[in-house]
């Protein structure tokens, strides 16, 4: 059955796991050809509705089932009435079984099929039907040529599964793919559609899952959840008799000097995601604007590790990093709130000065850092990282022994028992400095209401980029606090605090 994007199921697979999906299928007793069939009918109503006054299609087609859909969509096209014809990019003769079938369907509908050249032009809306989620290695002649001229056209295109040259695994781009402005898909959602390079491929997303039964999807393994309003873990609602001390007392270390912005938003984004009490220990210079951002907060001018102590006995969680610098401040403040034995949220310097061998990260951490901070962490490179960025926060998750939240499009959140669940909402207008500030001073907030690490980086994650969503409507010039109305509005949606 079809689903709009809202609808679309959790679960996410890797290429192998929807290959297996595939051959349950078929061997339930529905032919592969009857399955290719209900991909290419998919895929024409999802193109007609998109389209509607369009008339002509160029059909791309490469040499696996993927070819055999998009021949399937020609003949279907052609039945409607429309001009159509097939760029084989690979001779057809070489095509096997079941998408030979359709190259021949498409003959017996009159489709007119050519051999792509470089010279070849394109018409009307193009289905790219030229590589599936098969492909691992970088994309190559004669491929490569057709992807460019695709997205050189400037016409409608459709992709059939995924994005030509899009890693259905990583959501990785390899070397190029084909950007279009609608993708179907089928059978199981694919990682590599939320992820990465996703984003600027996929285009409007609808999903066909092939009217395979629940019974075809029984221990197949997922690779990672994608995170909704439905599956979300939730905050328990509040007594009437509720008073501060059930909520957490957070504290923030950050903000030396010239970053004092960094720990305030911390700060802020902590209290109004419902925090108890919250407290900053920063730079003395800095005291004064908290007291005037966040009166509500305990403000600690700490000009020495030694002046963190007392407090430290009196909180529940530490935020640590926004701001933080990784001079000698920053890194002796840093080594005392490693040896408290409290959870905490470590981002920004508190990663870098993690990578660098100069403290050991404690028991029950959230970390969140961006790509550059992750590849740093990992002893890799920040291309690296992004090539594969599930397996890149599985990784930093065990080494560490933490919930981490690979922050970018497509967040991932990686719990060291395996657990992967991913956040594909965002906008555009979020790339801007701050934000991951918010972030730390929200994961914290939930931690202190008594969540558990990996469902209070899931919903943190997910309230943080939908209220980017929301504020990102206003277009460009999003500043990190905007976020933090729009998370507290979010938050008591998801989970009021009255019952």
């Amino acid at each position: 059955m079809p689903h709009t994007k809202d609808e679309l199921p959790d679960a996410l697979y890797g290429a192998a796991q929807v290959r297996e999906l595939d051959a349950r299928l078929i061997a339930a007793g529905t032919p592969g050809f009857e399955l290719m069939l209900r991909a290419a009918h998919a895929t024409w109503r999802a193109l007609v509705r998109q389209w509607p006054s369009e008339t002509e299609l160029s059909v791309l087609a490469g040499h696996g089932n993927n070819a055999g859909d998009g021949y399937l969509v020609a003949a279907l096209a052609r039945r409607a009435g429309w001009t159509v014809r097939v760029l084989a990019v690979v001779d057809p003769q070489r095509l096997q079984g079941d998408a030979a079938l359709a190259h021949a369907e498409a003959l017996a509908e009159g489709v007119p099929v050519q051999d792509w050249t470089a010279q070849s032009e394109l018409h009307g809306v193009i289905v790219d039907a030229l590589l599936g989620t098969g492909l691992t290695g970088e994309v190559r002649e004669p491929y490569a040529g057709a992807i460019k001229a695709i997205n050189a056209s400037g016409l409608p295109v459709i992709a059939v599964d995924i994005p030509s040259g899009l890693c259905a695994d990583t959501g990785h781009v390899l070397g190029d793919a084909v950007r279009a402005d609608l993708t179907v898909t089928f059978i199981g959602l694919k990682v590599g559609l939320f992820t990465g390079d996703a984003a600027d491929c996929i285009g409007e997303l609808v999903f066909n899952d092939l009217q395979a039964t629940a019974e075809t999807y029984r221990d197949i393994p997922v690779s990672a959840r994608r995170l909704n309003k439905a599956n979300l873990p939730r905050l328990t609602a509040r007594a009437p008799t509720a008073h501060k001390g059930r909520f957490g007392h957070v504290l923030l270390i950050g903000g030396d000097h010239g970053f004092g912005g960094a720990i305030l938003l911390s700060t802020e984004s902590a209290l109004r995601s419902g925090a108890g009490m919250v407290s900053l220990a920063t730079r003395p210079e800095h005291v004064a604007a908290a007291l005037t951002r966040v009166p509500e907060a305990m403000a600690l001018g700490a000009s020495s590790a030694n002046q963190l102590m007392g407090l430290l006995d009196k909180v529940s969680v530490l935020v640590a990093g926004p701001g933080l610098g990784q001079a000698s401040w920053g890194r002796a403040l840093l080594s005392a709130a490693a040896n408290a034995p409290l959870p905490q949220v470590w981002d920004a310097d508190a990663l870098n000065l993690l990578a660098s061998g100069f403290v050991s990260l404690p028991k029950d951490c959230v970390i969140t850092p961006h790509p550059g901070e992750a590849a740093r962490l990992l002893g890799i490179s920040t291309a690296q990282v992004q090539a594969d960025r599930p397996a890149a926060a599985l990784a930093l998750s065990k080494k560490y022994t933490a919930v981490v939240v690979l922050k970018g499009a497509g967040s991932l959140i990686a719990h060291p028992d395996g657990r992967l669940a991913l956040c594909h909402q965002g906008h555009p207008a979020m790339a801007t400095a701050g934000l991951g500030d918010v972030l730390a001073g929200l994961t914290g907030a939930l931690l202190a209401q008594g969540m558990a690490g990996f469902d209070a980086a899931c919903l943190a994650v997910w309230l943080h980029a939908n209220a980017g969503m929301q504020q990102g409507k206003f277009g460009r010039g999003l500043a990190a606090s905007d976020l933090i109305p729009a998370i507290r509005q979010l938050l008591e949606e998801h989970a009021p605090c009255l019952k």
